[in-house]
């Protein structure tokens, strides 16, 4: 069975399918989970994972289980982490998003740094940009949720996006090292 197969199977109450589907993806799960989060509580956030995933897998899409895994993890991740009281975690978590691991903890610390350096872009805190940002990007809120937490249409949170996204690409720009193009 492939991955969509496991979950449609999951949907139905098919206990194996959800232990298969654990096996083929909590590995890699758990070693992107060790970035973000103290390592006691990764096969915790694993578990609420999985948990949320069978609960879930009825309104699964067939968009690709791994980036579906992924952003239930996040979800969850976040969760466990607002809980014990360390949002300042997120901020990490949303720099080692792409993939990237930083061996370096100066480096880190300069992401982190850069990242909100970019953030201040959106406006002082509490404003519409600021707060569409940390209700999308840090607590991974979907679009229908912002909407209604702000009260205004899902075109206009749609919109503010773009727009946050956009900015925060030109802040980060100004701090990518200036490569040197030349030749020998």
């Amino acid at each position: 069975m492939d991955n969509d197969d496991l979950i449609a199977a999951m949907a139905g109450g098919d206990e194996s399918a959800l232990r298969e589907l654990f096996s083929q993806h909590a590995p890699w799960l758990a070693v992107r989970l060790r970035a973000v989060l103290p390592p006691p509580d990764v096969e915790d956030v694993l578990q609420e994972t999985f948990l949320a995933a069978w609960r879930g897998a009825a309104a699964y899409r067939r968009e690709g289980a791994g980036g579906w895994l992924w952003g239930i993890a996040r979800r969850q991740a976040a969760l466990w982490l607002r809980r014990r009281g360390q949002p300042a975690l997120l901020l990490s978590a949303l720099t080692d998003t792409d993939d990237r691991r930083v061996a370096d903890p100066a480096d880190a610390a300069l992401s982190r740094a850069e990242l909100a350096d970019a953030v201040k872009v959106l406006g002082p805190e509490g404003s519409l940009q600021r707060e569409t940002w940390r209700l999308m990007y840090v607590e991974d809120k979907s679009v229908a949720e912002v909407a209604e937490l702000m009260g205004v249409p899902a075109g206009t949170v749609k919109s503010r996006a773009y727009q946050i996204r956009r900015l925060m690409r030109a802040a980060l720009r100004r701090h990518e090292p200036v490569r040197d193009g030349g030749g020998q």
